[in-house]
């Protein structure tokens, strides 16, 4: 299987301060992208009726330590097969082109100095609700971008930051659980999408990890 992106990939981003687009903004390793990030989006984008949603790999995440056995090439390669379907989707590389550690807010800084128009919608899962007071600079990400928060059935979530609530399937899948699935020999089909499936089991990925 051919990769997706190759080694002179490089963020494409024209100007657009005339435009006002509703997008959805969805972070995160994707290592691998899997299901639930798919219907997460998309029942995010159905619900508000947004324009887009951007699918931004992380290069450093900021708050967990990543799995050293996959390329950013080889995330961004998933991320492109996974999404290139829906017309909606769309997998954007600002973190990882800028390098270093991936902080959010960032990244809607600069996404407000080249599209000031747009509206940008923060797009968390209910551990990351939790969370989000530690990350770097809430409050500022709180006026940069509207947050929208996916529920998990018991699952206690205390936000204190306004914020939207939609609703989704329960779909207890983790990324940490597929890599560790594909470790240890079991089935990840149905998992992640097919052509994911294929690729990982075709670049030889994750065999080598072993944590949860």
């Amino acid at each position: 299987m051919q990769c997706v992106v190759d080694e002179k990939t490089q963020v494409k981003f024209e100007p657009t301060s005339a435009s006002k687009l509703r997008i959805g903004i969805m972070g995160g390793t994707f290592n691998p992208v899997h299901i639930a990030h798919l219907v997460m989006a998309e029942q995010v984008r159905k619900q508000l009726d947004l324009d887009e949603i951007w699918f931004i790999p992380n290069n450093i995440p900021p708050h967990k330590e990543m799995a050293n056995s996959v390329s950013a090439k080889d995330r961004v390669n998933m991320l492109e097969l996974a999404t290139r379907t829906n017309p909606h989707f769309r997998v954007m590389l600002f973190e990882i082109m800028r390098g270093g550690v991936s902080y959010t807010v960032d990244t809607l800084r600069y996404l407000k100095r080249r599209a000031p128009r747009n509206q940008y919608y923060l797009i968390m899962g209910g551990d990351e609700v939790n969370d989000f007071e530690n990350w770097k600079e809430p409050q500022t990400i709180s006026l940069l971008a509207t947050l929208v928060g996916v529920r998990r059935p018991n699952y206690p979530q205390n936000p204190k930051y306004p914020m939207i609530w939609v609703d989704m399937p329960d779909l207890n899948i983790s990324s940490s659980w597929i890599r560790q699935n594909v470790a240890t020999g079991q089935s990840i089909r149905y998992l992640v999408p097919e052509e994911v499936r294929l690729y990982i089991e075709q670049r030889g990925l994750y065999l080598g990890e072993h944590r949860i």
